[in-house]
């Protein structure tokens, strides 16, 4: 699988800084999210120069108000131009929130007959992606909050899946078999992967409750060969860069470690120390949680 960066994981660094960092350590590419940067200047040109640096394999829809970007469905249709304009394979946006009332983006996105063909031309990847409990009493805030009934938007669209493993963490700290319902439809091309606990989300993996080795060896054993993107917090990381340079190649080479094939251990030889009963950094045990 590729294994992206997320530039949302450190927003408070210049966009260019934040692609030299994932560069550096070994990442394939970057997700962007449309924010502020993209409001007076040339987008096209500020992608492609990105680009040089690293490959952008996805874009965000923004998810805030933006000068010039326009309503949800605007911003839904500009992201899906700029990335056929940059040959950016993929673009991810939110969908409609009933407790903001977006009701009119809501009747756009059921008016549209097939997402790849009407949005993508059939040459970006168009994905949706599941959100979390994050409402008043404890509620999701957005349509389409049931698994069921996003699978069957999904299918009944041909929508493609951007899959959160912290908003679904925030409804259940076992979100596997929701997952696995998800998965089993081929429609996943994308994976936000970052841990939840305590209720706070986009935490490093092992800093919340969620099995995340074990959802990354059943990615690697299943032959997943799509995009895995780390979205952390930026509290997730030190202030200063050379921590978080640190901190960055640490959880990288985990990464590496649980998604790629290892060559078995030799009969009666020492288990591999990041494999077997792989701990996280709680001291629990992820492979049977």
């Amino acid at each position: 699988m590729k294994l992206s960066l997320s530039a949302g994981s450190l927003f408070t660094l210049p966009m260019d800084k934040i692609f030299e960092i994932a560069r550096d350590t070994g990442f394939d590419g970057v997700e962007v999210i449309i924010n502020y940067d993209f409001q007076y200047q040339d987008n096209l040109a500020l992608v492609r120069d990105l680009a040089q640096i690293l490959p952008i394999f996805s874009l965000h829809a923004p998810f805030l108000e933006l000068d010039g970007w326009g309503s949800k469905i605007q911003q839904t249709t500009r992201t899906a131009g700029l990335a056929l304009e940059a040959g950016i394979p993929l673009i991810n946006f939110h969908p409609p929130s009933w407790l903001g009332l977006e009701w009119k983006f809501w009747k756009w996105l059921n008016r549209i007959e097939d997402f790849q063909r009407d949005i993508g031309s059939n040459q970006i990847h168009v994905t949706i992606e599941n959100m979390p409990w994050s409402g008043p009493f404890g509620t999701n805030p957005y349509l389409l909050w049931q698994t069921s009934k996003m699978i069957q938007f999904m299918e009944d669209r041909n929508l493609f899946l951007t899959f959160d493993t912290a908003h679904m963490g925030s409804s259940k700290a076992n979100f596997l078999n929701d997952f696995h319902l998800f998965y089993n439809t081929g429609r996943m091309r994308n994976i936000h992967f970052s841990d939840f606990g305590y209720g706070r989300e986009h935490l490093l993996p092992g800093h919340g409750v969620l099995p995340l080795t074990r959802f990354l060896n059943h990615l690697r054993e299943t032959g997943y060969n799509k995009t895995l993107t780390l979205e952390l917090s930026p509290r997730e990381f030190p202030k200063h860069e050379e921590g978080i340079r640190e901190s960055m190649l640490e959880i990288f080479g985990y990464l590496q470690q649980e998604t790629r094939f290892r060559d078995p251990p030799e009969p009666g030889g020492q288990e591999d120390k990041r494999g077997g009963n792989q701990k996280n950094r709680s001291g629990k045990d992820q492979r049977t949680m």
